[in-house]
């Protein structure tokens, strides 16, 4: 059982910290005795449980970036889009339409050599202006962060999905041990009442 509490305590980790699983090869070497059975099937059943709940919030995590990376590259497209504009002798006005919100648009002219700044949207109701250049910079390391954090979750995900595979087999090879004592200490129970009757 020490083994158990070690190898919980102390095991090798992915590159955010997310611990390995302990692979059961051979059940002896994590339970001597049918006495701790319950305690290493409810050890590996916690180790699940916290598992899955990891899961459940990178899944979250690596949605909410799903969502997030279309947006950031629609703004830096259309940074990128007036910052061309504003080079070119001629184009002076630019009429376009832009969303408002998911289902309603609106039509507005751009004084395109008058554009000097553009104002994002930061977060928490904050939005600050950016001079062009300053914003195009600013959304395109926006858009690598989200990128590899995305990536990220995804090599999370795969790791934790491993991971609980590997205890869900710890658990039934557990399981299944003691399901085989038990019928050991039956059989070699009936088997001495057997030598008794006859004796």
């Amino acid at each position: 059982m020490a083994d158990v509490l070690q190898a919980a305590s102390d095991p090798p980790t992915n590159p955010r910290g997310i611990p390995r699983a302990p692979f059961v090869d051979r059940v002896e070497d994590y339970v001597t005795s049918r006495s701790e059975v319950e305690t290493t099937i409810n050890s590996f059943k916690e180790m699940i449980s916290k598992y899955q709940f990891m899961q459940s919030n990178t899944t979250r995590r690596a949605s909410g970036l799903r969502e997030k990376i279309p947006d950031i590259t629609k703004t830096l497209q259309t940074v990128r889009f007036l910052s061309a504009a504003r080079g070119k002798e001629s184009v002076e006005r630019l009429e376009t339409t832009f969303e408002l919100n998911d289902t309603l648009f609106a039509r507005a002219e751009v004084d395109v050599k008058g554009v000097g700044e553009v104002f994002l949207w930061l977060g928490a109701n904050v939005m600050l202006a950016y001079p062009l250049d300053e914003a195009e910079e600013l959304l395109q390391s926006k858009l690598s962060t989200a990128r590899y954090s995305l990536g990220t979750c995804e090599e999370d995900l795969d790791f934790l999905r491993e991971q609980i595979t590997t205890l869900e087999v710890a658990f039934a090879r557990v399981y299944n041990w003691d399901v085989a004592q038990r019928r050991k200490e039956r059989e070699d129970g009936v088997e001495g009442e057997k030598k008794a009757v006859e004796g």
